[in-house]
């Protein structure tokens, strides 16, 4: 089923927003209830995420089926290990974010306010097309953070799941429940960026709070069929502490349980934090076992050539059962059916047959207008 492309210049009729009751003598408003920062908003001012603005009183999307750019990606750039393993993934994501994080990796997208970047122009089904004829098993929403760009990422998603491609949102999980439950509902996979462990490195260093993250975490989790793993950027003196990673690791144990998958990468100075350090590959092994001597099962170090910290281990005969070195699959040794062949463990996850990984490849490509 075609839907219609809506252009930046049309701007695409926004969910999830309710008009402010008048206030005599001041010009009416209208609040954005996507996400935690409830931008309250005059005619034709933009959200924090700068791509949501009032238009004659109602709320468009100024990026609806424009985007960033296409490539084809290792599921495991996402980062995802337990998520079809070595297959190949179809990533986009458009322009804006509703946080400001000053260590952001990908800042020149994220934090863009230049329509102008916004270079490739596609229909979901045009997405869930060119998936499908460059043999990609999933598409992914990343880049940016696709809950900003929400009722384009949803519709890409049901138009991919009509041709059973899977989905994947790559998001700092920085979203309202009642926008949770329609965009959660359709994604098979989740990457969530757990910033930090403490309000305070979420209210100096993004703009935004803790908890409304650690609640989304649990809704995925435990009420959704949504694959969920976590990644964790660690920052040389601002979220690395023992006692931080110790106290984020036993809350995933505890809340999540033992088999959510967690990742720890390493920051490179960019955006407005250039004058760290990077983090040091001693800081990530450290990390990994805290976090499994907490009681995780998968934990992975990411952005480094670390063939153990890649590696997915049976949690029970211990067993390397996906050994890896950063994006590329040396070894498979996982059946169809996802269950250690030395002790019949099921291993969490979504598996199924595996063929010639993908590997650290990364193919640009460009999708014409449909």
């Amino acid at each position: 089923m075609e839907r219609n492309l809506k252009t930046p210049e049309s701007n695409y009729p926004a969910r999830w927003w309710h008009t402010l009751p008048h206030e005599e003598g001041k010009p009416e408003r209208i609040q954005c209830d996507l996400c935690p920062r409830d931008c309250k908003l005059h005619e034709g001012q933009r959200g924090a995420c700068f791509v949501r603005q009032n238009i004659a009183d109602r709320m468009v999307l100024t990026t609806y089926g424009r985007s960033s750019g296409f490539c084809i990606d290792p599921i495991e750039k996402k980062p995802l290990n337990h998520f079809y393993p070595g297959s190949s993934i179809l990533s986009f994501g458009t322009a804006g974010c509703n946080l400001a994080c000053k260590f952001c990796q990908n800042w020149d997208i994220s934090k863009s306010k230049d329509m102008d970047r916004l270079m490739d122009a596609a229909s979901p089904d045009g997405i869930a097309s060119a998936a499908a004829a460059y043999g990609a098993q999933s598409v992914a929403f990343t880049y940016n953070d696709p809950v900003v760009f929400a009722e384009y990422a949803i519709d890409t998603a049901v138009a991919c799941r009509e041709r059973s491609i899977k989905t994947v949102a790559v998001t700092a999980g920085y979203i309202h429940p009642e926008p949770a439950r329609e965009f959660y509902a359709v994604m098979d996979a989740a990457n969530v960026d757990l910033k930090a462990f403490t309000d305070e490195f979420y209210v100096k260093l993004c703009g935004g709070h803790l908890q409304a993250v650690l609640d989304i975490l649990v809704y995925i989790h435990h009420e959704t069929s949504c694959w969920l793993e976590i990644t964790t950027l660690l920052i040389p003196g601002q979220n690395d502490s023992v006692s931080e990673i110790k106290v984020l690791s036993e809350w995933v144990v505890r809340e999540l349980g033992a088999d959510v998958p967690l990742h720890f990468t390493a920051f490179h100075p960019d955006w407005k934090m250039g004058d760290l350090p990077p983090t040091p590959p001693s800081t990530l092994t450290h990390a990994r076992r805290i976090a499994r001597d907490a009681g995780l099962n998968y934990v992975y170090t990411g952005n480094v050539h670390d063939t153990e910290g890649g590696t997915t281990f049976c949690p029970a005969c211990h067993a390397a059962l996906i050994e890896r070195d950063w994006y590329n699959i040396r070894r498979f040794d996982l059946p169809d059916d996802g269950c250690c062949p030395h002790c019949q463990t099921r291993i969490a996850g979504r598996f199924g047959k595996f063929g010639k990984p993908f590997g650290a490849q990364r193919i640009p490509v460009r999708l014409a207008r449909r």
